[in-house]
Parts: structure tokens; C-alpha cells; sequence
């Protein structure tokens, strides 16, 4: 489970914009993070502009997910054929 998380750390933060890169002591992906980094991350997304994007990003995606689960939505028609596939119904 561990192994994945530097890849989804960089999806959340370089691909999907709603996130922000704690500094590591060493600069790796996998190191340490002291607490001024992680106050200074913190502080960012609280009242800084980058954390300002991420805050619209993440209710621009918000508004999308809601949207794509309400009838009619392409994952909630998705999720229907599921399972009417499932239980073996034909649509």
C-alpha cells in the first residue's frame, strides 16, 4: 500500500491541482517532513493563492462528481449497468 503513494501524491498535487507538496529533509518523495514544512503547507492552503486555486479546483471537482451521480449522470448510469449486468437483468 505504501508503494503507491509518492504516485498519487503527484497525481493529487502535478495532474489533478488539488494539493500541495510538503517539503521533505532530503528533497526525496519518500522523506521525512519536519514540522515547519508541513506549517508552512498548512499556512499555504489556508490563506495563500496556490491555496486558493486548490480550494476552487477541488469544489470545481466537487460540483462534477455531484453532478455525475445524479440521474442521468454518466457514473450513475454507469453504476446502474453494473449492476444490472450483475444481478443479470438485460437492459
Amino acid at each position: 500500500m505504501i508503494a503507491e503513494q509518492p504516485l498519487n501524491a503527484r497525481m493529487v498535487v502535478e495532474e489533478i491541482k488539488v494539493g500541495l507538496r510538503v517539503e521533505t529533509c532530503d528533497g526525496s518523495v519518500r522523506g521525512f517532513v519536519k514540522w515547519e514544512g508541513l506549517e508552512k503547507m498548512v499556512k499555504e492552503l489556508m490563506e495563500g493563492e496556490k491555496g486558493k486555486e486548490v480550494r476552487k479546483k477541488s469544489k470545481e471537482l466537487a460540483e462534477m462528481a455531484k453532478k455525475a451521480m445524479e440521474e442521468g449522470g454518466s457514473s450513475k448510469c454507469a453504476l446502474d449497468l453494473l449492476i444490472d449486468e450483475t444481478c443479470g437483468k438485460k437492459t
